[in-house]
């Protein structure tokens, strides 16, 4: 009999442990990428021995309670929400972000990064660094120091794109920006002229912003195509040691459309210094860096952490986890889309379901009760056998 009550007591404590993990998960309801538990329990059989009970998988004579199952975590992915950061980062399916701390790994599945003092994009409020994939594909700590100017590049080559009209006399292409090999920034205009009566030949000039000329070549068409010796023409400029092709090679025409030209220059090499104005990660999970001059430079695809066992991540504070398995685990790019992919300027909310939780807590709670009941009920028994009087 008194074995009745160590069950009910076996009820009670399981019940107890049932509802703290509840509690636990309900008052994560609104934490950033935590995953809540699932709460099951297990009944316990055991068998006699010489010194007592001898717990054990053997059925033969009866149960001796039940015990709260082994912690399994639910990984169901949470609401990706919207933010106004670019480092807040969240993962659209089933990897993990891989911060690294010294010699150890966590794990975690958003999170608001910043830039420390020394350059490293780290998990807000610790010092975990976000890490990349070198080249031997092995995670790293990523840092920015050494990117945060953009050198200048000088322009060597300006292409040109769409039709001169030959029944057009001239055509003006205004404030080319061109760059020196110290970034400094120049302003080119471009003039074509032909004469009233010669419609393949036109003349090229070029000047600058105060109107001092650089230079003046002749640009050839045969019928409407540009002529094969004048598809790269060469402008020096003597001043700022600029040496500039002007390519007419691809995509420029001489059609017949009134006065009206709309060749420009497509694409023009060659940019000022530039510092950084903006880090995040671009469409391929890469981080990327965003300068005053325009130009962009990726520093590696961001680290995603592959679990074949993801059970085997132990929960740590602040919705990090460690790795405790044995089992494979792999680290692949960003843009390999089998784990999912990185939204920046994103967050992942809590999966926790509250209306299955409060589903849990009415079911602990009446479990706690008829626990408790069969202990009372157990005690009323006993002490009905010690009421029990022997006859003279």
């Amino acid at each position: 009999m008194f074995g009745s009550i160590y069950i009910g007591l076996s009820g009670l404590s399981a019940y107890s442990k049932g509802l703290q993990a509840v509690s636990n998960n309900v008052s994560n309801m609104n934490t950033l990428g935590y995953k809540a538990s699932d709460v099951t329990f297990a009944d316990v059989f055991g068998r006699q021995s010489q010194g007592g009970l001898d717990y054990s998988n053997a059925f033969e004579n009866g149960g001796h309670g039940v015990t709260i199952s082994e912690r399994s975590i639910n990984f169901k992915q949470g609401e990706i929400r919207q933010t106004d950061r670019d480092l807040d980062l969240a993962i659209d399916g089933n990897g993990f972000l891989t911060l690294i701390d010294g010699d150890t790994n966590f794990y975690t599945r958003t999170g608001s990064f910043e830039i420390d003092d020394d350059g490293y994009i780290v998990l807000q409020g610790t010092e975990y660094r976000l890490a990349v994939l070198d080249s031997s594909g092995r995670p790293t700590a990523i840092n920015i120091d050494t990117s945060r100017t953009d050198p200048p590049v000088v322009t060597d080559r300006i292409t040109f794109a769409d039709n001169l009209s030959r029944t057009a006399t001239t055509h003006t292409i205004p404030d080319i920006k061109v760059y020196d090999a110290r970034g400094n920034e120049s302003r080119w205009t471009v003039n074509f002229s032909r004469a009233e009566t010669v419609f393949d030949k036109w003349t090229v000039k070029v000047t600058d912003s105060t109107g001092r000329e650089i230079g003046s070549k002749e640009l050839k068409f045969v019928a409407e195509n540009v002529a094969d010796d004048t598809k790269e023409l060469l402008f020096e400029d003597s001043t700022t040691g600029m040496s500039v092709t002007f390519d007419f090679s691809k995509n420029v025409k001489s059609f017949s459309t009134g006065t009206v030209s709309s060749l420009s220059a497509a694409d023009v090499a060659g940019h000022a210094t530039g510092s950084i104005a903006t880090v995040k990660v671009n469409e391929k999970g890469e981080v990327e860096i965003g300068y005053t001059n325009q130009e962009k430079k990726q520093l590696g695809s961001i680290a995603i952490a592959d679990f074949r066992d993801p059970q085997a991540l132990e929960q740590r504070s602040r919705s990090l986890f460690v790795y405790t398995g044995l089992g494979q685990r792999q680290y692949l790019p960003a843009e390999d889309t089998r784990i999912g992919t990185i939204k920046g300027g994103r967050l992942e909310a809590s999966n926790v379901d509250l209306g299955a939780q409060f589903g849990d807590l009415i079911l602990i709670q009446r479990g706690f009760q008829a626990s408790s009941q069969i202990i009372s009920v157990t005690n009323d028994m006993i002490q009905q056998l010690f009421g029990i009087r022997g006859q003279g």
